[in-house]
Parts: C-alpha cells; sequence; structure tokens
C-alpha cells in the first residue's frame, strides 16, 4: 500500500464533510452549552445513522432554553410583590 493513499482518504473525508455542512445536509454546530468539537461530531453521527433521537434532542434543547412566557398586560401583579407566589395549573390562558 502506498504512504499517500491514507491522507488522501483523510482529505476526501474532511472536503465531503466541509460540503455536506455548508449544503446543510447536515449539521455540525454545538446545540449544547457543555462538550466540545466532539459534541458536534458525535451529532453528526446521530443525525445521520438515529435522525429521530436528534431531532428530539434538538426539540428539547429548544424547550430548555425558552425563557418563561412574559406576563399580559391584564394579569397584574397577582401578590407577587407581597411576598405571595402562587401557581395555578387548572386555570386556562386565553
Amino acid at each position: 500500500m502506498q504512504p499517500w493513499i491514507i491522507p488522501i482518504i483523510i482529505a476526501v473525508v474532511v472536503v465531503v464533510t466541509v460540503i455536506a455542512e455548508r449544503l446543510g445536509w447536515i449539521d455540525l454546530s454545538n446545540k449544547s452549552r457543555s462538550g466540545g468539537t466532539i459534541g458536534g461530531v458525535m451529532g453528526m453521527g446521530d443525525e445521520v445513522f438515529n435522525p429521530t433521537r436528534h431531532e428530539a434532542q434538538i426539540e428539547l434543547d429548544r424547550q430548555t432554553v425558552l425563557p418563561a412566557p412574559a406576563p399580559l398586560a391584564g394579569d397584574g401583579d397577582k401578590n407577587v410583590f407581597r411576598g405571595v407566589v402562587e401557581i395555578n395549573l387548572d386555570e386556562t390562558r386565553e
């Protein structure tokens, strides 16, 4: 085997990965706040071989990062400034 074959194979894999990422076929951006480059590469493996898990992880990250909904104008202070905080899960918002 020629010694130049392995560097050519590595270069081809890198070029194909860069092209696939630019075209949107894979997403190597780091979706989690912890972890480094390895997380992005392993995420690529999930995206290619297990897309349902990858999409579920993106949705979980999206829901985790979103802030709580802002209060509406008609809500009032709900006794928060008096030190009383009440959370009613049965009440529906319109």
